[in-house]
């Protein structure tokens, strides 16, 4: 299994040490208000308003607001798409009791060849959508194995293999919040489809008590952060991956169910997992700080552009508001 580079490790264990220092000089005060003046003036922050976003360390939230007209706030149910894959991976982890093996982080880290997936629906169960037609009978695809390919089979088939066969999207909410017993009483997740990739539905108040459950490793997922973690971008390591949704112009990594934001250029070595529809999840390099961008757009979805992608939107907003958190410092 392929892991980071030196050179990407480096870059992260800077960028960690930096945020660590930072974070005991900087004052709460400064922070808030460089964090709340990007979100709501930033350029990147004003293409994807509306939005609610809030951030915080392993105790408590610790800064939130809305920006633009209409935003949701923190108890708005939202579909959390691709963010659902940093539950289910947290999830396994729990079932495992850390130890993964081979095969789930083949599984994990979507190189396991089951890539003709493409939906569930609402009344399926999971066993059902895994073998559906649509999904090309649940068949692996042996031109895609052993390479990165950004898809929801590769969980699908997996929950198959963790005995979830069975489970229509109710039973599976159900499944998953006993699974992350740990966050906490009262944690709540709901599922539109039992899709273990992206049906989720949730409020960015629940999602940040699974984040903050990471960050004090109530969750085995905070010891497995940026683990096992493989190069996505065709353009940079064609021979390691097949497809991804992150813009070709940055190379990220992905780990258990995660994406690493590595990037030689831009990167700052966040945890994250951004949904298709702009709902951003994320963790900093340094494993003190939790953010959450939640809104849900449908529009841009298939748009060539991928500054028209709420996806992309929300991790460029971000992004800024979480680098205006650490340095305390508005960005432009």
């Amino acid at each position: 299994m392929r892991t980071l580079t030196l050179s990407t490790l480096g870059l992260v264990t800077a960028l960690s040490g930096h945020a660590a220092d930072l974070a005991t000089r900087i004052p709460l005060s400064q922070r808030s208000e460089a964090a709340r003046t990007t979100a709501n003036e930033a350029a990147a922050c004003k293409a994807a308003q509306p939005f609610f976003w809030e951030i915080g360390n392993a105790e408590r939230p610790l800064a939130a607001g809305q920006a633009g007209d209409k935003a949701p706030d923190a108890q708005t149910r939202l579909a959390l798409a691709s963010a659902s894959k940093w539950l289910y991976g947290a999830y396994v982890a729990q079932e495992r009791q850390g130890k993964l093996s081979n095969e789930d982080i083949r599984f994990l880290t979507f190189e396991s060849g089951y890539t003709r997936f493409k939906v569930c629906l609402p009344g399926q169960t999971v066993g059902e959508c895994q073998a559906s037609l649509l999904n090309g009978r649940g068949r692996i695809d042996l031109q895609t194995s052993n390479l990165f390919d950004y898809n929801g089979g590769h969980m699908q088939k997996h929950a198959t293999l963790m005995g979830l066969s069975m489970l229509n999207k109710d039973a599976l909410a159900v499944a998953i919040q006993r699974g992350l017993r740990p966050i906490g009483p009262g944690w709540d997740i709901s599922y539109s489809q039992a899709q273990l990739a992206g049906g989720a539905v949730g409020t960015a108040s629940q999602y940040s008590r699974f984040l903050r459950a990471v960050l004090r490793n109530d969750l085995q997922i905070g010891a497995l952060l940026g683990t096992h973690a493989v190069c996505t971008n065709p353009a940079t390591c064609p021979n390691e991956a097949l497809k991804t949704p992150i813009p070709p112009t940055e190379t990220w990594h992905y780990s258990i169910g995660h994406w690493v934001e590595d990037d030689p250029k831009v990167g700052d070595g966040a945890f994250s997992s951004p949904g298709a529809f702009g709902f951003y999840p994320w963790i900093d390099a340094s494993k003190t700080f939790y953010g959450v961008l939640a809104r849900e757009d449908r529009s841009g979805m298939r748009s060539d552009d991928p500054d028209q992608k709420p996806a992309v939107q929300s991790v460029d907003c971000g992004r800024l508001i979480r680098a205006a958190w650490l340095n305390g410092q508005a960005q432009p």
